[in-house]
């Protein structure tokens, strides 16, 4: 069976060699097609190789054991790639966007050459490729639970809406309108520069410690009272570290039993929330006495 570091360098390594050639293609086809939108298209091609290699390497990172200097994993490294990934398609999409202001802007129309059907092409064939692959890569991300892999699919969905906007751009231009070559690359930059701002909210949001959501608590406190002498939950503390999950909780035993049962408490308490919870990677069960009628 297959670890997740294997399956998302596998992802990866599909991911670059799509990406790679269709930013070789898109780059082509925008130069000799004369197509601002395309090329504009094509520099995002690119920048998904690179955000593909920033997602493997956190990947790689993340999965490193716990040291002396990270004692409890290295799981964030995740988020700090998906973090990096973010502000890289976030640089693109304003760039994207401030070319094809500028364009817009200067207003010499007249001057701007309609693009040729090769770029026309290059936006059908990138369309369907980043749609693919934006499944592909979603599906594995969704398997490992991998916030850098998602990020990535993401990113691979940002490029196919950009070949649709640069599909419309052209079309419109060889139809006479050769503005709408530009306005799709503006077009191109809101949607990118969306899922930017996206991408680094969700990486955000697991580098802050922010507990489980309130059915897997109530689905943990029913896994602990389930437990034979178990009477009581005192505190139950959840925060999501990376992708996992560190859980503290508090549990009260008859003051009466002996110290071994109070320990074989805490032990099914700690093994039933591990294996209930796969995203859980560390339970720790602390016992207080309670009297026998509580």
């Amino acid at each position: 069976m297959k670890t997740n570091e294997q399956i998302a360098m596998r992802v990866g390594f599909v991911s670059l060699t799509v990406n790679a050639g269709l930013s070789a293609l898109k780059l082509v086809a925008g130069i000799f097609g004369n197509s601002a939108a395309m090329v504009s298209d094509a520099v995002h091609s690119i920048s998904d190789l690179a955000g593909t290699v920033i997602a493997l390497i956190g990947i790689k990172l993340a999965g490193k054991k716990a040291d002396k200097d990270h004692p409890y994993g290295h799981e964030r490294f995740e988020s700090v790639a998906t973090l990096a990934l973010a502000a890289l398609i976030f640089v693109v999409g304003a760039g994207i966007g401030w070319a094809g202001l500028q364009t817009i802007l200067a207003g010499d129309f007249d001057e701007l050459t309609t693009p040729g059907i090769l770029a026309l092409v290059a936006a059908v064939i990138s369309i369907f490729a980043k749609e693919s692959v934006f499944w592909y890569v979603r599906a594995a991300a969704k398997k490992i639970d991998s916030g850098a892999l998602m990020a990535d699919a993401w990113h691979s969905r940002a490029d196919g809406l950009s070949s649709i906007g640069s599909f419309i751009g052209i079309f419109g231009a060889r139809m006479g309108f050769p503005v709408l070559d530009s306005v799709a690359a503006l077009i191109i930059s809101a949607f990118i520069l969306k899922t930017a701002v996206q991408i680094a909210l969700e990486a955000l949001g697991k580098m802050t410690d922010r507990a489980c959501d309130d059915k897997t608590i109530e689905a943990m406190r029913e896994a602990i009272l389930a437990q034979e002498d178990v009477l009581g939950i005192d505190i139950l503390r959840t925060r999501i570290f990376g992708n996992r999950i560190f859980v503290d909780v508090e549990i009260s035993v008859n003051a009466e039993i002996s110290f071994r049962q109070a320990h074989e408490a805490s032990h099914k308490v700690h093994d039933a929330i591990e294996e209930k919870f796969p995203k859980v990677k560390h339970c720790k069960v602390h016992v207080n006495p309670a009297e026998s009628g509580t």
